[in-house]
């Protein structure tokens, strides 16, 4: 008689992330960044984020984040929402683990710093008008909260 089939472990990750802004002329740009798809190529431009160091804050993290992977400065204004998602991936031992993950993603402002100033974890940085942003996130969750950053910013946040 056969085993019955177990689901893979659950892993539950925590992340934080910003999207940065700035006033260009008379619009609003934000900053993604991009990773090259590892088949195709192609960049997928998302909003910064990653894990949270021992200790740290949400806020601090999102900050720190943004600036090694995009060499900005930035100041929060305000919490733009969590996403949360669902993925897998192999544990140290190489069996599969479930991964239940949210990142809780802030407006910023942009204070100072260059893209030249940035970690390589990123291939690609760069400012996009708030219009363009929408089209260009790879996934629907991050096109999303660039929509209600742009609601945010348009009533004067």
């Amino acid at each position: 008689m056969t085993e019955p089939a177990t689901r893979p472990p659950l892993v539950r990750e925590f992340s934080a992330g910003g999207l940065v802004y700035r006033r260009h002329g008379d619009e609003y740009q934000v900053v993604l960044a991009a990773r090259r798809h590892p088949e195709s190529g192609v960049l997928l431009w998302t909003i910064p984020k990653g894990h949270l160091e021992p200790g740290e804050s949400s806020e601090t993290a999102a900050a720190r984040e943004v600036r090694e992977e995009t060499g900005l400065e930035a100041e929060i204004e305000q919490k733009l929402g969590d996403v949360t998602y669902w993925y897998a991936r192999r544990d140290e031992g190489g069996r599969p683990v479930r991964v239940f993950k949210r990142v809780r993603f802030f407006l910023m402002r942009k204070r100072a710093g260059r893209f030249e100033d940035r970690d390589a974890e990123m291939d690609a940085v760069r400012w996009f008008p708030l219009d363009k942003a929408e089209k260009v996130a790879a996934f629907e969750s991050e096109r999303e909260l660039v929509r209600k950053a742009r609601k945010l910013l348009e009533a004067g946040a």
